[in-house]
């Protein structure tokens, strides 16, 4: 007989970013533990893609806004069809096409994520959203918790799950010169790298100030910018007014992360704004030192002095000396970088974050007498 759960996921992101990678990977340690679910993507999104490469069973389902009817009516239809028991909703897109979708299909259970540390809105509305028929709420850490909680969140729904990651394609690529032979670096270069969605909660123009700093003190260092948004043209500007465009290499999106992580000597986040920073756990199962700002969850995965070296947010002249730190000193680098590399494998499996989410599932469905396998 199989096990299953009549499980409905939703992700509404367009782009790839932290979000959509943890719910591919709950949707993959689904799969391999014999759930029956329904992965609901946005068509033609880089998460279609993926789910389709690894075989999931996975819809598009085009979702406009947050109050896209024709959306929400189709969605409806599927869950009455498919008989849903439970939905979780992966983003805040997606929460209020599901939750309506939910309400009309009368699905019992309902769980959403959230991995940003943005304020909630105190209205009427973004109160409902988060608590109308809301049985849990999974937080990747415990600063997001707070932030809910801060917003008029009862904590009673608030379960802290952090963000888990596959090691394997990190322990495949071994460290390399593959970056080095593609921008023509010379062996001593000193490669610093980040990855994060060109917004401007990741900070990257403190980097790029720190960067002007860093160029005057040493030459050798060069700061590898991967990802794409909306201030990329912002953030050019910005390298040029600071004359490091010697230095600066943007890469845009990349799917060959893991080869650029292996080809780095240290990972930076400047986010002044994080919910976790799973960026970060990527780098750590690299064993690359990570220097990262004190801010949101970022201090719950990086333990400074450990795991990597935290600076205040908003400070170039701070981020630029952690940097300097590490460069001048080889060793703490390498210390700093295998003990990450150890927590990781600790603490921030995809196994372990898919096993709590759905211990979550059950004890839900438990509370409400509701029988979630066939």
């Amino acid at each position: 007989m199989e096990r299953g759960l009549n499980l409905f996921q939703i992700d509404a992101g367009k782009e790839w970013r932290g979000g959509q990678r943890q719910s591919l990977f709950l949707a993959k340690e689904l799969q391999k533990k014999s759930y029956p679910f329904k992965f609901y993507v946005q068509p033609g999104s880089p998460l279609h893609t993926k789910a389709l490469e690894v075989d999931l069973p996975v819809i598009p389902l085009k979702m406009r806004s947050e109050t896209d009817a024709l959306a929400i009516l189709r969605l409806a239809g599927y869950m009455k069809r498919h008989r849903c028991r439970l939905v979780h909703c992966h983003d805040a897109h997606s929460v209020a096409v599901g939750s309506a979708a939910a309400s009309l299909a009368k699905v019992p259970l309902r769980v959403i994520s959230r991995n940003v540390d943005f304020p909630i809105k105190k209205n009427f509305l973004s109160q409902l959203k988060y608590t109308k028929n809301i049985d849990v709420i999974i937080a990747v850490s415990q600063r997001i918790k707070k932030v809910l909680v801060d917003g008029g969140i009862d904590p009673a729904l608030i379960k802290v799950i952090p963000d888990g990651i596959d090691y394997s394609p990190f322990d495949e690529a071994a460290a390399s010169d593959y970056l080095r032979r593609e921008l023509n670096f010379e062996r001593d270069d000193f490669l610093v790298g980040i990855v994060a969605h060109l917004a401007d909660h990741k900070g990257h123009k403190y980097l790029i100030r720190a960067t002007e700093i860093l160029k005057a003190k040493a030459p050798q260092i060069r700061v590898i910018i991967v990802g794409e948004g909306p201030l990329r043209m912002e953030l050019d500007k910005l390298v040029k007014q600071t004359h490091v465009e010697d230095i600066v290499f943007f890469l845009g999106f990349r799917e060959d992360v893991p080869q650029i992580l292996a080809s780095l000597d240290l990972f930076v986040l400047s986010s002044y704004l994080e919910g976790m920073g799973s960026s970060i756990l990527d780098a750590m199962a690299s064993r690359l030192p990570v220097v990262a700002t004190r801010t949101g969850g970022i201090p719950e995965v990086v333990v400074n002095g450990e795991t990597g070296l935290l600076v205040p947010p908003k400070s170039p002249t701070a981020l630029a000396k952690a940097i300097l730190r590490i460069y001048g000193d080889k060793e703490l680098g390498r210390r700093l970088g295998q003990k990450g590399y150890e927590v990781v494998h600790q603490k921030f499996s995809a196994e372990a974050m898919a096993a709590k989410v759905i211990l979550e599932y059950e004890r839900i469905a438990q509370q409400k007498n509701i029988k979630l396998t066939t």
